[in-house]
Order: structure tokens, then C-alpha cells, then sequence
């Protein structure tokens, strides 16, 4: 049985690592200050005799004793991230800093959630982890977009200044339930909207593509990554390959749903990329990893949950 500590374990992406750990039979210590997170992510959680609630903000320094930690603390939704830019900034950073100085003094392995907003508005289609990115330094998505490199590059200082065991990955868009109904990010977005029969709103034209990778997919490929050897320090795409465009994402949203909303188009945001894929030739390689779930069967799940949400409200 490993200790294994969560920073971010009431959000979306840490409540399904915190489920997925425990069944492997570890303890679990799921740590969240709230801003984003949800004690409703992780109730079901609560009796279980080894795992633990720590209400606690990462950039303020933390005193335990784990095995393992996974860095995921931070608001990852523009509405969310964008509301308080400044510590945005402080979680991704000052946050980096106490956790590095927890795993240093711990010895212990620790993985950092990173982003693939490291690449900005990208000019490589698609983005290989060699690319450095393109991003804008001084935009209203820099708190998260700078953050999170800055992160990567404290991380990487601790490996060859300290040796630290260290594992970075580059999260790509991902979806599933206990999504915020209102983080603003594009399938939470849609699928509220159709639910409730309102427009769909579609910024820009509609032409610019994500990646979705299905939560369980991305829970799958970290837990792999945790357990790589010790030279394999990452930074590794993880993300579902499968592009689509904004409009076929509304599209198979309102089929799924069978909303008769409507598409209405409104200006697109500043800074926000065209296009956005995921190039995971090094995580099939190294992680034996490939996104068993498609897009119709994550939204089915996913517009599931939300239905089972919207109705309790």
C-alpha cells in the first residue's frame, strides 16, 4: 500500500485519480482548498477508511508524509482561471514550489499535471513535445498558459539540481462526469445548453478543433506514467488524437441529447487557438497507452451525468 498524496483531488480530474487509487488498494490524502473542486465530487469517497480530506491551498506550505504525489491543484477552466489570474499564477508556481519542496524532503516521486496550453496557439499540427510553443506572455489566458510553463521549468530544475524523481505530463482537452456545469469549457458548455434547450453558442466560425480524451483514458495513462522508470521524466502528451471542429462538436451534442436547441455564433475570445491535437507517439511508446474511448461513448456518459445534475436542480 502507497501514500499517495492528490493536490486537487475534489476536482474533476483529481476526484477520478483519488476513486481510481483507492481501488488499487493505496491511502489516499486528497488535498483541495475548494475554489473549483466540490465535496460532492468525492462524498461518495468519504467512509472509506483510507482516504483522507485535507482542506489546504498548495501555495501555502503543506507537512506530510507520502509515497507519491500527483500535482494537480489549479482552476484549469478560463472562466475559473481568468476570475483571479494572480493566483492562478501563485497556485501554479508557489504551489510547484512547496509540493517540489515536499517531494525533495519526502524523497519522494512526484508528477506534475501540465498542460497542453504550453503550446499556446500552435504553428506544428500536431504538437510534438519536442515544440516549444507559441504563446502570448501578456494575454488574459497567460496566468494559466505561463503558469504551467514556469511549473514545467521548476520541475525540471529540481530533477538536475536536486535529482528529484520527477514525471510531467501535458494534459489535452478532457471531459467525463462531475464536470463543472459552469467552467465555460466547451462539452460542459454544449451539453448543459442542449439539456436545458437553450442556443449553443459557437465562437468564431465554428471551425476550429480539439482533442477530447475520456477521463477514465487520462486517470489510465497518469497512473502509467507514475510508474514509468526513473529516467522517463516526460514532459508526454496524453489526449485523444481524434480531431474534431467546434461545430461538429455541437452537432453530435444535440443528436445525443435529442435537443432542439439552436447554433448561434458569437465573437471568439482572445487568444484562443485554431487548432489543438495532441501528438502521442511518445506515450503509446513508453506508456503502452492509447484512448480506448470515443468521443460518441464519452458524451453518451458524460450528457448522462449532466442530465442526472440538471435534474436534481
Amino acid at each position: 500500500m502507497k501514500r499517495i498524496l492528490v493536490t486537487g483531488g475534489a476536482g474533476f480530474l483529481g476526484s477520478h485519480l483519488c476513486e481510481r487509487l483507492l481501488a488499487e488498494g493505496n491511502e489516499v490524502l486528497c488535498l483541495d482548498n475548494f475554489f473549483t473542486g466540490s465535496k460532492h465530487n468525492i462524498a461518495h469517497l468519504a467512509s472509506k477508511p483510507y482516504f483522507e480530506i485535507i482542506r489546504h491551498d498548495i501555495t501555502f506550505p503543506l507537512y506530510v508524509e507520502v509515497d507519491q504525489i500527483y500535482n494537480l491543484a489549479c482552476p484549469a477552466s478560463p472562466v475559473h482561471y481568468q476570475h483571479d489570474p494572480v493566483q492562478t499564477t501563485k497556485t501554479s508556481v508557489h504551489g510547484a514550489i512547496n509540493m517540489l519542496g515536499l517531494a525533495k524532503r519526502l524523497n519522494a516521486r512526484i508528477l506534475q499535471a501540465s498542460t497542453s496550453e504550453v503550446y499556446g496557439d500552435p504553428e506544428i499540427h500536431p504538437q510534438p513535445e519536442e515544440y516549444w510553443g507559441k504563446v502570448n506572455p501578456i494575454g488574459i489566458r497567460s496566468c494559466y498558459d505561463e503558469g504551467k510553463r514556469c511549473a514545467e521549468t521548476l520541475f525540471f530544475d529540481y530533477h538536475r539540481q536536486h535529482n528529484l524523481d520527477i514525471k510531467v505530463v501535458r494534459i489535452f482537452n478532457t471531459y467525463g462526469p462531475r464536470m463543472h456545469p459552469h467552467d465555460g469549457r466547451v462539452v460542459s458548455n454544449f451539453i448543459v445548453q442542449a439539456l436545458k434547450g437553450e442556443d449553443i453558442s459557437i465562437y468564431g466560425d465554428g471551425q476550429q478543433t480539439r482533442s477530447f480524451c475520456y477521463v477514465d483514458d487520462l486517470v489510465e495513462a497518469m497512473i502509467r506514467m507514475m510508474a514509468t522508470p526513473a529516467g522517463m521524466t516526460g514532459p508526454i502528451n496524453i489526449g485523444n488524437p481524434g480531431e474534431f471542429t467546434m461545430l461538429e462538436l455541437a452537432k453530435m451534442v444535440i443528436l445525443l441529447t435529442g435537443s432542439s436547441s439552436q447554433l448561434v455564433f458569437c465573437p471568439l475570445p482572445s487568444d484562443d487557438p485554431r487548432q489543438r491535437k495532441p501528438d502521442i507517439t511518445l506515450a503509446t511508446k513508453e506508456l503502452d497507452w492509447h484512448p480506448a474511448v470515443n468521443l460518441e461513448r464519452g458524451l453518451t456518459q458524460t450528457i448522462a451525468f449532466f442530465r442526472e445534475l440538471l435534474s436534481e436542480t
